[in-house]
């Protein structure tokens, strides 16, 4: 059976899409369409821009969006998942590109989303922080005995989860989870604690525009972030998308599902190849791939 899996913020690079914009019709139109909907030119800071414009977290998330449903849309008949997933910002892409969102609701509800966490990101001061090679649950001891507010965030593969929160805790957790063993406890260069309760204001917004948004049953299930099943339903779609503003990442959990369920082959689409990784450090055992267009 085939996954295709699509990646959230952080795999964004200048230059990103402009092959396909300047090769296939349909993906022209589609940039184009993403401008006219936004109401900036997001295909020139993502073609010719510079790598802060682009870590904008307003240009970031419909940028990682827009490259991963044009690549979908440029395979034509060629794609033919069986499942989707994606990795926080791409469960949108997925949702796309599996039928359960129009291209239009999808773009609207990424910026819609990407401004709401701006916006809580100025309101608290937070980050994030990863940690290497310590067991998943040591981690979360840690974090539950840390004063203030720090959790779990990303469980991305075993041996790698990024946990979430207040400054202050994060740092306190940080040396914790060091003297405990593990290999790396940093501080992400991100602008705020995704994923953990300080993007509560940002999941009300949120909730609100997904309510209003028609979602249709999608082509193929997908492996939601927070149930980590095979989900298909319009009303479940829309209530995990809410709870995972303020959730974890359950992507290892995913994966091992989705294979569990009988993925054999995982097609990353979108850019960079750094789910491709985690998959195989998940289970080494299944093939991971790109698109390719001669």
């Amino acid at each position: 059976m085939n996954a295709y899996i699509f990646p959230g913020q952080g795999a964004q690079f200048v230059g990103m899409g402009l092959d396909l914009y300047e090769k296939f019709p349909v993906a022209k139109e589609l940039f184009e369409q993403a401008n006219s909907i936004l109401g900036f030119s997001i295909t020139d800071i993502m073609f010719h821009g510079t790598a802060d414009g682009l870590q904008e977290t307003k240009v970031t998330q419909p940028a990682i969006f827009l490259h991963s449903v044009v690549l979908s849309k440029v395979m034509g008949d060629s794609f033919k998942p069986d499942m989707v997933a994606g990795h926080s910002l791409g469960e949108f892409s997925a949702l796309v590109a599996n039928g359960a969102l129009s291209f239009e609701d999808g773009l609207k509800l990424v910026s819609q989303r990407a401004l709401a966490m701006q916006k809580a990101c100025e309101m608290v001061s937070g980050t994030m922080a990863a940690v290497l090679r310590l067991d998943d649950e040591v981690v979360e001891k840690i974090c539950e005995e840390t004063e203030g507010i720090v959790v779990p965030a990303n469980y991305n593969c075993p041996g790698q989860l990024v946990i979430s929160g207040e400054v202050e805790a994060i740092a306190v957790a940080c040396e914790k989870l060091k003297d405990a063993g593990a290999r790396r406890a940093m501080v992400l260069p991100v602008g705020g604690a995704f994923h953990s309760p300080l993007m509560a204001p940002a999941k009300e917004e949120l909730a609100a525009a997904i309510e209003k948004t028609e979602f249709a049953i999608p082509n193929c299930p997908i492996y939601q972030n927070v149930s980590i099943t095979a989900i298909t339903s319009p009303d479940e779609i829309k209530k995990n998308l809410i709870a995972q503003l303020t959730a974890p990442v359950k992507w290892t959990q995913s994966v091992q599902q989705m294979i569990k369920d009988g993925a054999k082959v995982f097609t990353e689409i979108g850019p960079g190849k750094v789910l491709q990784g985690l998959v195989i450090k998940i289970d080494s055992t299944v093939e991971t791939t790109a698109p390719t267009f001669d």
